[in-house]
């Protein structure tokens, strides 16, 4: 390696990096929190078996699994502002993922509550509570641990999604790589090191899944032994 290539990676890895921190991260955040409450809803609406409002999740559900995501994007940035919707670049950006990631984490959702026992649901109608206090307070909580492994899953792959961000103006990580790219003439070492960094905080994320799945495998099994306590009273 040269001396030149050398010092460019070691002078453009913070500007990649910090671009990163600032924006990819508060990105994938964002748009993963509009996902789960997009998520909850839809999965929630399924279970429930609610007509109208199953079949309006379920075409939801099929539109945006079966259309690419930078078609997605496209449509919210550049093809709103025909019908007199403008949206800047990056909640366009947070909403696009956002509703993307909706579809798939609902169907994660929806396949950890149908997972939970039926008899969890029954103790909970002994005990007094409503349907929407049992989804919420007893059959939420433990659908929660089942699907958490896939939820974060698809937060990870979020995280190497926000590069398409990039197309809609968005200064995130891999714009920033691609911008030292254009002014060095050096891409392949330069996307290589964006490489590295979206690895660096995919592992991170990796490392703190498997510290929060412990957890909840043990609030699992006390919130399952409190409820069966409050039955047999």
């Amino acid at each position: 390696m040269s001396d030149r290539l050398l010092n460019i990676l070691i002078n453009s890895f913070t500007k990649i990096l910090i671009p990163g921190i600032k924006v990819t991260i508060p990105l994938t955040l964002l748009a993963f929190l509009f996902s789960m409450v997009l998520a909850v809803m839809l999965a929630v609406v399924q279970v429930a078996d609610v007509k109208v409002l199953k079949q309006v999740s379920q075409i939801y559900i099929w539109i945006f699994r079966g259309t690419p995501l930078i078609v997605q994007l496209f449509i919210i940035f550049f093809g709103m502002p025909s019908i007199g919707i403008m949206i800047d670049a990056f909640p366009a950006a947070v909403i696009a993922f956002g509703m993307n990631l909706a579809a798939y984490n609902a169907e994660v959702l929806r396949a950890a509550i149908l997972a939970v026992p039926r008899g969890q649901t029954e103790a909970a109608y002994l005990i007094g509570l409503t349907p929407a206090q049992t989804m919420f307070r007893v059959v939420l909580p433990q659908a929660f641990p089942i699907a958490f492994p896939s939820l974060f899953n698809n937060l990870i792959s979020l995280v190497k999604d926000t590069s398409l961000a990039s197309s809609i103006t968005v200064t995130e990580l891999f714009t920033s790589a691609q911008q030292i790219a254009a002014r060095t003439y050096e891409p392949f070492a330069l996307y290589c090191e964006a490489a590295l960094i979206y690895l660096m905080f995919c592992t991170v994320l990796t490392w703190l899944q498997g510290i929060i799945e412990e957890k909840l495998k043990w609030k699992s099994k006390g919130s399952q032994s409190l409820l069966g306590k409050k039955v047999s009273v």
